[in-house]
């Protein structure tokens, strides 16, 4: 059905609503990727075939009349250490690691019976968790971007207009002037999100202004970051709220078309923002005449190839036009000339998730969230040693000591916390002394680091930095499109030299000379990719030189990580001299007598552990 006005959008809605209101109960099973790869698919229909079993199921856009049973694939819940997940509204009850085998008694009991089955909820220190927002890992969040995914059926439009979707377009439509429009989201002094924190409305007036009957609106949903998936999660589970956003800078900035740029990796978000246009245009809200208004604006989906590059604006740009992802030389910018050398909003999807809300609640409600020069939430993935991975959103300005310890649950095994990467590739490790900093873009920035896109991995004592240096750098030298000298040949150098030093052939000499290459990087490369590579190496350099110098001077890296620097000995009190590691040697550098302790040639010794895991004594151990 097209809606044609307003009025009619309005009608939509409350109908909508209506129908929302008679699922009494709604099943909302986690459909976001990893969930999926886990099986929510299989339980999400099993838990529907048994719910039409007892004739209680009503499906939002077929049953406006029938109460019952609401059963819907949502987008990410954001706990994805215990997925699959399955939350039952209006209790609020959210079930963790749900298997296959679990869903008649979720039918049975929760749905039928109206009883919690409490196995499934969270526990900690003897307290069950029955409420999803009074879990640990949910209580310190402010979910705003976050808030419809894992609440909403993530391929409903009228699901998404019943909770108010659409009414920022709306408003626009028929209370605001473009110019108006730029305005609220300058005031809100609303950022980038997509790392670089360059004010939104800003970038929206200077396209305004431009003289040109013809401009675009970009998406950018690359979002190449290593352990980054915070744009993907709200592509596949409110792909609506991003369409609204662009929606809404195409009016402010009089474009007319728009261009969703995502991984092709990403094959959920793209089917979820493909159905999610198609019944956009469907109803009227793409397109010709948009509402009656006299606006018109489109949107096309563009898969990317997986370049890390094309995460930059004019690598973007120059991809969807079909070249080679390459960026180029500014001026002119991409707000004068951006996509087919015409003027183009890119922005990146949270920072139009967010767009929607600043338009329906104003920009002082913005602002009074998170410190004044960094208003607003952020969405973060955290992963790495920490206890409670997955997405998560906090005010800016929230500290790291909260996000890791009190949201994320602390290190897993009871290590002890030793650093974070923060901002992907292009960012920089932070330490315990920086733990309570607040994570803010002018914060960050001040210690040498990035918010990047918001990827969180978190390291701890068992983390080799110079590892870790040495990953991220074969991560930026294999992504480099190769178009400028610094980045094309220092990065390789660079990550030559860290090579040598995890070999046990680095000098102090090299420490000099990476520092020399991460300067002339930085200050000399093309883009900001380029310019942010060497980020690793210089915060892990600054911060844990110590480690740098045990690998290039006492040939020793303390956490055993680099095979190379390391040996494998035998502790003679311990050895039972039972000849299995002599035996299983691939390279007969164990020798001894039976019932006598046996050594190892340090010469001979491959360090494949080999012996290690095959000593029923611990008797063999990494030195």
């Amino acid at each position: 059905m097209k809606i044609n006005n307003l009025k009619e959008l309005k009608a939509f809605s409350a109908k909508s609503t209506n129908a929302l209101d008679n699922q009494k109960k709604k099943v909302l099973v986690c459909a976001g990727t990893g969930c999926v790869a886990g099986g929510s698919i299989e339980i999400y229909n099993r838990i529907r075939e048994l719910i039409d079993a007892h004739e209680l199921l009503v499906d939002l856009e077929l049953d406006y009349e029938k109460e019952g049973i609401g059963v819907k694939k949502s987008g990410c819940h954001g706990f994805c250490e215990m997925g699959p997940l399955v939350r039952i509204e209006p209790e609020n009850y959210l079930y963790l690691r749900v298997q296959f085998e679990d869903c008649v008694e979720i039918v049975e009991r929760t749905l039928i019976h109206n009883e919690p089955v409490e196995r499934l909820m969270y526990s900690a220190e003897n307290r069950i968790y029955k409420a999803q927002e009074d879990i640990p890992f949910y209580h310190k969040q402010t979910r705003m971007v976050l808030k419809n995914c894992g609440s909403i059926n993530a391929e409903s439009f009228a699901e998404y207009v019943a909770k108010g979707g659409y009414e920022a377009l709306s408003k626009v439509l028929f209370e605001m002037k473009p110019d108006e429009v730029c305005q609220s989201i300058i005031e809100s002094n609303l950022r980038g999100r997509g790392g670089g924190g360059y004010p939104a409305g800003r970038k929206w007036a200077q396209v305004l202004r431009q003289d040109s009957e013809v401009k675009y609106v970009v998406c950018n949903g690359d979002e190449g970051d290593p352990g980054a998936f915070m744009d993907r999660s709200i592509m596949e589970g409110d792909p609506h709220g991003v369409i609204e956003g662009m929606l809404i800078a195409g009016y402010a900035t009089k474009s007319t078309a728009g261009y969703i740029y995502v991984r092709a990796e990403y094959p959920l978000a793209v089917e979820r923002l493909r159905i999610a246009i198609e019944d956009a245009r469907k109803h009227g809200l793409l397109g010709k005449n948009i509402l009656n208004s006299g606006f018109s604006f489109d949107i096309n989906i563009n898969k990317g190839a997986g370049a890390f590059v094309c995460g930059e604006g004019s690598a973007l740009t120059a991809s969807i036009e079909g070249e080679r992802g390459m960026p180029r030389v500014k001026p002119p910018r991409t707000v004068e000339k951006g996509l087919w050398q015409k003027p183009t909003v890119l922005n990146n999807v949270e920072t139009f998730a967010n767009v929607p809300l600043i338009i329906k609640n104003g920009s002082s409600w913005f602002k009074g969230i998170g410190p004044e020069n960094s208003p607003g939430t952020k969405a973060f993935a955290i992963t790495g040693n920490v206890n409670n991975t997955g997405l998560i959103e906090v005010p800016m300005g929230t500290t790291l000591r909260e996000v890791i310890f009190d949201i994320g649950g602390g290190i897993k095994n009871g290590k002890k916390f030793k650093a974070v990467q923060i901002g992907g590739p292009s960012g920089g490790c932070l330490t315990e002394e920086h733990l309570d900093l607040p994570l803010d873009f002018d914060s960050l920035k001040k210690v040498g680091a990035m918010i990047g896109s918001g990827g969180l991995v978190v390291m701890d004592e068992d983390t080799c930095m110079v590892e870790v240096a040495r990953f991220f750098m074969n991560f930026t030298q294999n992504e480099s499109c190769g178009k400028c000298v610094p980045c094309r040949e220092g990065t390789k150098r660079m990550l030559e030299i860290l090579e040598k030093i995890v070999e046990g052939k680095g000098t102090v000499e090299d420490l000099d000379l990476l520092e020399e290459l991460a300067d002339t990087i930085s200050s000399t490369a093309l883009c900001g990719l380029g310019k942010s590579a060497a980020s690793p190496v210089s915060s892990t350099l600054k911060y844990f030189r110590k480690e740098y110098v045990e690998h290039v001077v006492d040939k020793k890296c303390v956490t055993h990580t680099c095979k190379a620097l390391g040996s494998i000995v035998i502790e003679k009190e311990k050895c039972k001299g039972c000849s299995k590691c002599a035996r299983l040697c691939p390279v007969q550098a164990i020798v001894g007598k039976v019932k006598e302790p046996y050594t190892i040639n340090p010469d001979k010794c491959i360090k494949c552990g080999a012996c290690i895991e095959a000593c029923a004594f611990k008797a063999i151990k990494e030195a």
